[in-house]
């Protein structure tokens, strides 16, 4: 008898697109969930129905189980996959389906409550006989214990959030001296991520691998492996390349990996897809680190070597059936490698970014796979992960899946927001990453602070160019509304003078004079350097140019005053301030403190009264997944805090106001 036939996704964005997309394949009809920040989302659009649950913030509607058992009854659906994301790993949600008779596209909750908890998990599968990191696993346990019990494990330590999972709760600790701080970080950090503050302390494995091996098992006893996939290159955690098979992974060694990994899922009885996570260390050992009890992220390199659906196979599991290869019929070819375009500036502590998608322009190339759920003209909304696409290529070897996925990220273009896709394009051509000698350190090593602000510099040529572009338009619109011939755009009687104009980008304002001397050519001066620039043609968003006789090419967009201009290697974004009145002078400091973005605040450490230094934590706010830290810019006392722990808050909103520290009197003369 058929279990269902009509599939409510419990996700949004590139997630739920990516399941509807299998589900309407098998013939599965689908219901889309959507929040008020989603309507008319992609993933809306692409469901066969479409019920709303509630307000943009995830906590009231994404992770409302409710809400989305109610959306299930409502429509008519009788399954209910939960992507990967928000409650794809939640006991309580899977429990909750199948009382309800609904049937929970994913394992079971007692799997899913034991492999949640690391400790638990951890203490599981050391009686499997399973690798593991040595480490204290004791519940309950206080800082001072836990502080103890590190010094006794030795440094360089790791703790984690024994409920967590993303690198939220998790401290690297070098050294005795950094162990308490860390452990009252990472305790605060799970309870507001998971609502405990339940930690666990393991050995730090110094230049390891992050590997993970993928398992499906059926509800008949058979469980298999699909290979492993190398995630080592991360930042705070969390990953930003992945890829399959493992530079460092022989077939032997995946054999051994991939037969601990089964036997992990069968310990536990497991059903459906899971990954088991190991680090591996230099000398070719490896240990468990965590399961994690659901499709991952970077399932697609998984199915670009092996040919196989992995959300089709969630499916026929959920369905009863068997699974549909033994291990002896899985086999690998080729190599595949994704990356994770998020809406985020790596330049400024990877801080998320929300606005409007001015321009989205994905590249249609062999090999070449993007995931997404986004649209032109979509507004990226602040309650949400920063990812918007991953983008996969697929090549019979590593370098040839590596540089055609460098020839995507070229072409890919996103105007509106600032994305990590210049950090990305980093690290597919740094020397180490192309060598396949890399470890979980990758991103400390070679894309630290300086190098992410050089990525996201603008240059004096780009300068150049966006004056170029600028000036240009504007002579081509005038000509127009003159009625002039194009031939003589830009002529003068007399000698042409330099135009001064000033540009405004990331860093600042600057000078830059462009000389006309044709209708399309001009001499350009920017950041001390000289440019002879062409206009070989600005349309339809291509802007086709030459620099000193070589011809090249870039995406374009022009909003208002500003240009949107992208070479190839990330999007750069300048406005023409040159008639913009003149700033008033203003201190170190303004001592009223707004909201970057808007979010929620997690934490309030200061009332009206208190006295305060510069640096002094004022206000956490979380947003986007991350937690900004507000602190005061001026000495002073605590006028007014207009936010609560808990409450919502807007862009630009004042959330803090400080009157200035009194500078004392001067004596009498």
């Amino acid at each position: 008898m058929e279990r269902f036939s009509k599939v409510l996704v419990a996700n949004r964005g590139e997630i739920a697109v990516r399941v509807i997309r299998t589900c309407k394949r098998l013939g599965y009809r689908t219901v889309a969930v959507f929040s008020e920040a989603d309507q008319g989302a992609p993933h809306v659009l692409a469901a066969d129905e479409a019920v709303p649950i509630g307000a943009s913030p995830a906590k009231e509607s994404y992770l409302v189980i409710d809400k989305l058992i109610g959306a299930a009854k409502a429509s008519g659906a009788q399954a209910i996959h939960p992507g990967y994301g928000f409650l794809s790993e939640n006991a309580a949600f899977s429990r909750a389906c199948k009382e309800a008779g609904l049937v929970f596209i994913g394992p079971d909750a007692e799997a899913i409550t034991l492999m949640g908890n690391k400790r638990q998990a951890k203490l599981r599968m050391i009686a499997a006989g399973v690798p593991c990191i040595p480490g204290y696993e004791a519940s309950d346990a206080d800082d001072e214990a836990l502080a103890v019990e590190g010094e006794r494990i030795g440094f360089p330590l790791m703790v984690k959030a024994a409920a967590g999972g993303g690198g939220r709760g998790m401290r690297l600790v070098h050294e005795a001296s950094q162990l308490r701080a860390a452990l009252r970080g990472a305790r605060s950090e799970s309870t507001n991520a998971f609502g405990s503050g339940e930690l666990i302390l393991e050995r730090a494995v110094i230049n390891a691998r992050h590997v993970e091996i993928q398992v499906f098992a059926d509800e008949h006893g058979n469980v298999v492996h699909l290979g492993e996939r190398d995630c080592s290159v991360q930042r705070r955690h969390q990953k930003i390349v992945e890829e399959s098979p493992s530079p460092a992974v022989s077939a032997e060694l995946r054999e051994r990996m991939g037969q601990v990994a089964v036997t992990a899922a069968q310990t536990i009885a497991y059903k459906g897809a899971g990954t088991i996570e190991f680090l591996l260390a230099p000398s070719g050992e490896f240990y468990f680190m965590e399961m994690n009890t659901r499709l991952q992220v970077e399932h697609p390199v998984t199915e670009e070597i092996t040919g196989l659906d992995l959300v089709e196979w969630q499916l026929r599991v959920a369905s009863g059936e068997v699974l549909p290869r033994e291990q002896k019929d899985i086999t690998w070819k080729g190599h595949a490698i994704e990356v994770r375009l998020c809406a985020e500036d790596p330049a400024k502590q990877y801080a998320p970014q929300a606005g409007r998608l001015l321009t989205w322009r994905l590249p249609s190339r062999e090999g070449v796979r993007i995931d997404h759920g986004v649209r032109e003209g979509q507004d990226i909304p602040p309650f949400y992960d920063s990812m918007q696409a991953k983008v996969i290529a697929y090549g019979s070897d590593r370098e040839q899946a590596r540089r055609r996925l460098v020839e995507a990220l070229h072409e890919l273009t996103v105007f509106g927001v600032t994305t990590n896709k210049a950090l990305l394009l980093h690290v597919l051509q740094d020397g180490t990453f192309r060598s396949g000698v890399y470890d979980t350190g990758f991103i400390g090593k070679h894309a630290d602070g300086a190098t992410l602000a050089r990525l996201y510099e603008t240059t004096p040529r780009e300068r150049a160019l966006a004056a170029t572009a600028l000036f240009h338009d504007e002579a081509q619109v005038l000509a127009k509304r003159s009625g002039l011939d194009g031939s003589l755009v830009n002529w003068n009687t007399a000698y042409t003078h330099p135009v001064a104009m000033t540009l405004e980008d990331r860093s600042g304002e600057s000078k830059v004079s462009v000389r006309p001397v044709s209708p399309s050519r001009y001499e350009v001066s920017a950041g001390g350097e000289s440019f002879e620039v062409g206009v070989l043609g600005l349309a339809d968003s291509v802007f086709h140019y030459s620099v000193a006789g070589a011809r090249g090419r870039a995406r374009y967009l022009r909003s208002g005053d500003s240009l949107w201009l992208d070479l190839g290697a990330g999007a750069r974004r300048l406005t023409d301030v040159t008639f913009r009145p003149a700033k008033s002078s203003e201190g170190a400091g303004t001592g009223r403190l707004l909201a970057p973005m808007d979010g929620r605040i997690l934490r309030v450490d200061a009332k009206p009264g208190d006295v305060v230094k510069p640096g002094d934590v004022l206000l956490v706010l979380e947003a986007m997944k991350m937690e900004f830290q507000l602190a005061a810019d001026i000495p002073g006392v605590v006028e007014a805090v207009n936010a609560s722990a808990g409450g919502q808050v807007s862009a630009k909103q004042l959330l803090v106001v400080l009157t200035p520290e009194a500078k004392p009197k001067e004596p009498p003369a």
